[in-house]
């Protein structure tokens, strides 16, 4: 089932998830219903937070995206990233690397805004998947951007907190449309 992609000025999109404890029935229908809602916008990274719930859970595929190639490692052996797709990762924990990269990004919540977003070119992954089992891996390219993209959605970070002052400032009139139509479809809702 699809499910509504929560926008920019939503208050949810701010909040930190709860950790998931154990894997429920209804855990495994968001899942499934996050996948649905992803795909059906062809996105790469859905975070729970985006779909209207404040946990720690994400999804992620990268496979079909050629010119951003991702890169992987599972046990310090590289794999193929398309082989491992989809990804499902619920509390997950990660370790940043010290070289800086700067590339595209662009965010479901946030329709046709994209920007120059400059993190750490790659991550280690600790996690659980959907059957509760834990997976770790190593991630670079567009791997590692859309885990640490989906990561901030997490902890209520979003990728505006990650531009410089300078594109924030440009970009201004746009998200100020976004979190207008945003708050005016919440308040019709009540």
């Amino acid at each position: 089932m699809k499910l509504q992609i929560r926008k920019y000025g939503d208050p949810i999109l701010r909040q930190k998830g709860a950790r998931i404890e154990k894997i429920t029935p209804e855990i495994t229908r968001l899942i499934a219903d996050m996948f649905d809602t992803m795909y059906d916008v062809r996105g790469v990274g859905l975070a729970a937070q985006q779909v209207g719930h404040a946990l720690q859970l994400t999804i992620i595929d990268v496979r079909g995206i050629k010119d951003r190639p991702s890169t992987m490692q599972v046990e310090g052996k590289p794999v193929e990233p398309a082989e491992q797709m989809p990804l499902v990762l619920i509390n997950p924990e990660l370790k940043f690397s010290a070289d800086q990269f700067t590339g595209p990004e662009g965010c479901l919540s946030f329709p046709e805004i994209f920007a120059e977003i400059t993190r750490p070119a790659e991550v280690d992954v600790v996690a659980l998947d959907d059957k509760g089992k834990k997976i770790s891996f190593h991630a670079g390219g567009l791997l590692g951007k859309a885990v640490q993209h989906e990561f901030d959605h997490l902890q209520g970070i979003l990728f505006i907190d990650r531009m410089s002052s300078e594109t924030k400032r440009e970009l201004k009139p746009e998200l100020d449309v976004v979190a207008a139509e945003t708050k005016a479809a919440l308040k019709k809702k009540r």
